[in-house]
């Protein structure tokens, strides 16, 4: 039972962030599937090289990824010793030739862009990871870079790919059991993946820790390891709140509605294939990698405290649809979210009362048309601007006076929107973006620091 170890964009940021993965890869006893990201920057690069192609000329595309190619050729030329630095300047030269030709196509070809899209944007993992494996190589530890392409199999949907389970079940263990049970470290690029007829495919932004999940699950992991630049989930955002500190353990339903609700340490999706399969996911510090950092499983544990985290999310909007019609009426509701549903627009939040529903929303590119169609059922009030807060802990709801002690601590700062829902370990409201800051302060100082201070003074 291998574990997966996933390193994100700034843990291979430069030659001695690739240097201190190859330390931390050596110190397991066995021989560990490795995730890579792209270098950190690389992917923005990329992306941004094909929206040039799209709008301009290919040759200019090209030339703004000068930088990219130079940062790993920078990094193989302090890393690696002849053969291996030869042997990968060549792949790099390679690489940065396909690059060239995907984007003159993207003027030929404009029916195929997002195609083109993420065969140009793999090229940030399949880089790194090849590096990756010559550098542990170079370190002593066997690896071999294995192309994620022939693991993760995915519909045709291109920039945000669903994997498909049987077939990536099949092609992971006939890829990489054999790898593993020869001792050798197999490395693999996160984000990637391709269809049945082999075209390249990406799972979205934040896909890498996505890919590793899938692959944890895959092989039956004995645990999931995300390495990135915090240790762990902190009881805040570290930029709002400098004193937040690591949560030891979470369950998966509390790092699911953080990260759902703004922490940016796991991605959403990355829960999922860990709960289905029981895999622990261990974020932990790839800078302090003696660090615990946090271990979330599937046994639920409750803080003395109750709140666990505070996590908030800025850039929402909060629409209000009021109507007399609604009292009593039937499938008045199941209209009103089809609305959001042709619209492709997902809904955070919601409230209900006998003549109005409020709602948030995260994404509001679709806003004036889905504005325009809820106009027919009654009076439409839209808030911009603002943040959702999400305070999460198990047993929270069944945990008297909690929503007394929140709401007591802001009792000067107006709150839009308040949603317990179903979750009895979600508390979650709405803010002025501006007051977002000094509202998560509040909180954690009111919940997190005031019981340390009573607890030494005891």
């Amino acid at each position: 039972m291998a574990i997966v170890m996933k390193f994100g964009g700034t843990s291979v940021a430069d030659a001695a962030a690739f240097e201190n993965v190859a330390k931390i890869v050596s110190l397991e006893y066995n021989a560990p599937v490795v995730v890579v990201s792209a270098m950190s920057g690389v992917t923005d690069s990329l992306l941004n090289a094909t929206s040039i192609a799209a709008t301009t000329d290919a040759e200019q595309a090209f030339a703004s990824l000068e930088n990219v190619f130079k940062r790993h050729e920078a990094a193989a030329n302090e890393l690696l010793s002849d053969p291996g630095r030869k042997e990968f300047l060549k792949q790099l030269r390679a690489a940065s030739d396909e690059i060239a030709e995907r984007l003159k196509l993207f003027a030929q070809k404009p029916s195929q862009r997002k195609a083109l899209q993420d065969a140009v944007v793999s090229f940030g993992e399949i880089l790194s990871s090849t590096l990756l494996a010559a550098v542990l190589n170079q370190h002593g530890v066997k690896a071999q870079q294995v192309d994620a392409r022939r693991c993760i199999i995915t519909d045709e949907e291109h920039t945000s790919a669903a994997p498909l389970i049987t077939e990536s079940l099949t092609q992971t263990q006939n890829e990489l059991i054999p790898v593993l049970e020869d001792g050798i470290v197999p490395v693999l690029g996160g984000f990637i993946g391709a269809t049945r007829k082999g075209a390249t495919t990406t799972l979205g932004r934040g896909g890498s820790d996505y890919t590793a999940a899938l692959l944890g699950a895959l092989i039956a992991a004995r645990e999931i390891q995300i390495w990135t630049d915090v240790s762990g989930v902190l009881t805040a955002d570290p930029r709002v709140v400098p004193n937040a500190y690591t949560v030891e353990r979470l369950s998966y339903s509390e790092a699911a509605e953080l990260a759902y609700f703004g922490a940016k340490v796991l991605h959403p999706k990355t829960i999922q294939p860990a709960i289905e399969n029981s895999i622990p996911v261990r974020i932990c510090n790839s800078r302090i990698p003696e660090a615990a950092g946090t271990l979330v499983g599937p046994q639920a544990e409750t803080s003395p405290r109750t709140i666990k985290a505070i996590a908030h999310k800025t850039g929402v909007t909060v629409m209000q649809i009021t109507s007399a019609r609604m009292l009593g009426a039937y499938g008045f509701l199941r209209a009103l979210f089809e609305v959001f549903d042709r619209h492709r627009t997902v809904i955070d939040v919601v409230t209900t009362s006998e003549v109005s529903v409020s709602l948030s929303l995260d994404e509001a590119v679709e806003l004036p048309a889905i504005v325009a169609e809820l106009e027919v059922f009654g009076t439409v009030k839209v808030e911009k601007r603002q943040a959702t807060i999400c305070v999460v802990g198990e047993g929270l709801r069944g945990t008297p006076g909690v929503a007394a002690r929140v709401f007591s601590t802001i009792s000067d700062i107006n709150v839009s929107l308040i949603s317990q829902g179903a979750s009895s370990i979600n508390f979650t409201f709405v803010v002025d973006e501006r007051r977002v800051h000094e509202v998560v302060t509040r909180l954690h100082e009111e919940f997190f620091y005031q019981k340390k201070a009573h607890t030494a003074q005891d």
